[in-house]
């Protein structure tokens, strides 16, 4: 009995001594273990994969009443008393509420004058202009406007720019520290360059869609009626025509003499020595 009382402890020092060297050699063993190097198209796949994952719909902020884009326009043709006036109204309407003009044509026929030009108004101004500009019209032709509502591409736009971004960063990462071949350095390059043409297309997009969201666009069509003057066939010419006519010919032509000396005055100048010299020889 007491010898077998003495073998238990031997062998559970054993045994704790055999679990320790197996242990140790464990950790050894995975301190061998080589660890593979990640490939730069891996991280292509991951930032990739990652740029997808956030462009997700449901990661978009939620639209505050505030943060409707809407693009608002107009269309109005008035008749009017006198077309030059009402313009001139209508000018100094649009200057008072911050706005401008952008184009005008004017054109004038044998039985209506008219005067067609494009307002550019403030959308918080729009309704005053709209407002203010029926006031100069003696007939009112038609009023037409029109909104859209371009939210939810704003707010697309906003998410993908945000995330193309994101991705552009990454691949930044990747060019500076993990691109060590003149391969992947190409590669990454190019990926950069597509990403930032997608960048650039998207802030033009939304640029384009901030400009037509803050200002709104009004066609304006005046016009005025003229009593109806048939085009002759041909003109008559009067005597005060014919008079001015004559002083301007008559001008020409002192211009023209004059010219003609002052151009040969080297020939006139040689005459008038010849001229003195023969009529000196002549006398004695």
């Amino acid at each position: 009995m007491s010898t077998n009382k003495l073998n238990q402890p031997i062998k559970i020092a054993l045994l704790l001594v055999i679990g320790f060297l197996s242990s140790c050699n464990s950790k050894n063993y995975k301190s061998r273990v080589p660890v593979e190097n990640v490939g730069v198209s891996t991280m292509y796949e991951a930032v990739e994969s990652d740029g997808a994952e956030m462009s997700t719909p449901d990661e978009q902020k939620k639209v505050s009443p505030q943060d409707v884009k809407i693009i608002k326009s107009a269309s109005v043709r008035y008749k009017v008393m006198d077309v030059k006036e009402a313009s001139r109204q209508i000018q100094k309407i649009t200057g008072s509420l911050r706005g401008y003009i952008s184009d005008q044509r004017f054109q004038n026929s044998t039985y209506q004058t008219e005067n067609r030009f494009t307002i550019k108004i403030p959308q918080e101004s729009f309704a005053v202009l709209m407002d203010s500009l029926g006031k100069v019209a003696e007939f009112i032709d038609y009023e037409n406007i029109s909104s859209r509502d371009v939210t939810e591409e704003y707010v697309d736009l906003e998410s993908r720019l945000k995330t193309k971004l994101a991705v552009k960063q990454r691949y930044e990462i990747i060019l500076r520290q993990h691109a060590k071949t003149v391969k992947d350095i190409l590669a990454t390059e190019e990926k950069l360059g597509v990403i930032q043409e997608e960048i650039e297309a998207a802030q033009g997009r939304l640029q384009y869609l901030t400009n037509k969201v803050s200002y709104s666009t009004v066609q304006v069509d005046l016009y005025e009626t003229v009593a109806y003057k048939e085009t002759p066939e041909s003109y008559t010419r009067t005597f005060f025509s014919k008079a001015k006519e004559g002083l301007v010919f008559g001008w020409q032509l002192i211009e023209s003499i004059v010219l003609g000396i002052i151009y040969v005055w080297p020939l006139l100048l040689i005459g008038l020595v010849l001229f003195f010299v023969l009529r000196a020889k002549f006398k004695k």
